[in-house]
């Protein structure tokens, strides 16, 4: 197998797109809702996610070439690498946003300063789990239904990936359906543009060009300040002053499930590309992963990386191993001469989206073609887990955005109106686990297997008692994770695993319909 071949360059738009979006996301966060300087964001933070994106990315390049050695075949597809998305948002509203507030009513002189150690101790600890994760994942990997952890990452595909650029395609419709023909006649139409050009090349051209033509383009005024040389610099200092500032077991609350969720999807991942054609060692893999987090800690960024969703999509773009190294070059140079602004100024998002949607419904495809048939309920049902916590976080944008104040009398107004906020927090908290829990119990009653069924509806009581699954509080713009038990679902998991286990017993052979 080649370094490099034709399908790594539409497989580099399409992931190198995806890490951009990343990195957008990461400067209005960190400028709007933190109060980053300048100087902490492109000196420290960027610097720091280059640094971890390009081990990632290298490691999983040379990963995907020895595999292809050693088996003698030229189709294997590297894993995918960058920013965890739900940590990105979990540690800027859970982690680095209290820190910041609580920093400002005890006056320190740098409450942003606060908030990225804060953040820089979650990013370690977060690490640290997936790296010690990495003995025991395939030991979970081994006594968990295909279904379970195919459907999960289905639901998080269809709602964190393609929905929210549907949305935006939708809302932009001369760029996004324009990009988006471009993108289904090439991909599912499995043919190519004359002159052999990439057909992600295509949709990012065409797509910028309409974007100028009818005003999207450019973004915003022309950045000044951002660009220059901006080398990775270790930030060990702060990192001792997060460990020694009294904090750290504040954060806790975040941290252990935020790592817990990265080894599951990781794990998700990995059964994912299996699923695809491309077995990967779970040790090695998910040991990388926990490096790169730990490197991104190392060098200023508060951001883990993980293995990234959409294997199947950028296997099925033709990408080998260069679209990774490309990759993690381009983000790189992006992160290193502060060029991320002007890149955000030329071409916006709405130029590639087509390519990302594309990923998402490859991904959910997957989850009912890779599976036996008749298990197509228990992938339904482990859809609706990530589909929730999807419409959980559009619902929290739009509280905010309509300036409302998180709380219990949130929940109130909205239970007046019949809609029952309070159980799509407890959805949302560790739906990961919720979704692959249920998805495993539906298998085993598709199967009949009810003590199996019953263990599956136990160990969801066992989460719900360590607090890693439902219960939830508020915090000032967000409503977190509670790492305390909840009772009721306890209740009900255990009432449902004696259900399940006893139906040996209390039912009897039904009439199929």
């Amino acid at each position: 197998m080649r370094w490099i071949v034709r399908g790594d360059v539409d497989g580099f738009f399409g992931l190198a797109l995806d890490n951009l979006v990343q990195l957008l996301v990461i400067d209005a966060l960190c400028r709007f809702v933190l109060g980053f300087s300048p100087e902490l964001l492109y000196g420290r933070v960027l610097p720091g996610a280059a640094v971890s994106i390009l081990i990632g990315n290298v490691f999983y390049a040379r990963q995907a070439m020895r595999i292809a050695r050693a088996s003698g075949r030229e189709d294997i597809c590297a894993l995918p690498y960058g920013i965890n998305t739900v940590s990105l948002f979990a540690h800027v509203f859970l982690v680095m946003l209290p820190a910041k507030l609580v920093a400002e009513r005890a006056g320190a002189a740098d409450p942003a300063r606060v908030a990225w150690q804060a953040g820089l101790l979650a990013c370690l600890g977060s690490a640290l789990i997936e790296l010690g994760g990495a003995f025991v994942a395939e030991r979970i990997r081994r006594v968990t239904p295909r279904a379970a952890l195919l459907a999960t990452l289905a639901g998080i595909a269809l709602g964190f990936i393609s929905f929210g650029f549907l949305f935006r395609a939708f809302a932009r419709p001369v760029v996004g359906l324009t990009t988006l023909a471009v993108v289904m006649l090439t991909y599912f139409g499995r043919v190519r543009f004359k002159g052999r050009l990439p057909g992600g090349l295509v949709a990012v051209m065409l797509g910028t060009l309409l974007a100028w033509i009818i005003g999207i383009a450019p973004v915003g005024a022309k950045p000044v300040g951002s660009a220059g040389l901006h080398l990775p610099v270790p930030v060990l200092g702060d990192i001792v002053a997060a460990l020694t500032g009294g904090h750290a077991l504040t954060y806790a609350s975040v941290i252990l499930p935020m790592g817990l969720f990265n080894v599951l999807g990781s794990l998700q991942n990995l059964e994912s590309a299996e699923a695809a054609g491309d077995a990967y060692p779970t040790r090695s893999s998910l040991a990388a992963n926990g490096v790169g987090s730990i490197a991104a800690a190392l060098f200023g960024s508060p951001f883990p990386t993980t293995i990234y969703i959409g294997h199947p999509g950028w296997k099925a773009l033709g990408a080998r191993a260069g679209y990774s190294i490309l990759n993690g070059a381009f983000i790189t140079l992006v992160c290193l001469t502060g060029t991320l602004a002007w890149i955000a100024w030329a071409v916006p998002i709405d130029a590639g989206m087509a390519i990302v949607i594309w990923i998402g419904l490859v991904m959910s495809a997957q989850a009912f073609q890779s599976t036996p048939r008749e298990h197509a309920p228990a992938v339904v049902v482990g859809l609706l887990p990530g589909l929730g916590a999807w419409g959980t976080l559009m619902a929290k944008q739009g509280f905010r955005a309509g300036g409302g104040t998180f709380g219990p009398e949130m929940v109130e107004k909205l239970r007046a109106s019949d809609t029952w906020i309070d159980g799509a927090f407890a959805l949302e908290q560790g739906f990961i686990f919720t979704a692959m829990i249920l998805s495993a119990v539906t298998v085993a009653i598709l199967e009949r297997k009810w003590v199996t069924g019953a263990l599956w509806s136990l160990a969801a009581a066992v989460f719900s008692a360590l607090g890693l699954m439902h219960g939830y509080r508020f915090t000032p713009g967000d409503v977190a994770i509670a790492l305390r038990p909840g009772w009721g679902f306890v209740v009900g998991y255990l009432i449902m695993a004696l259900v399940i286990f006893t139906a040996r017993w209390t039912t009897e052979e039904g009439v199929e319909h």
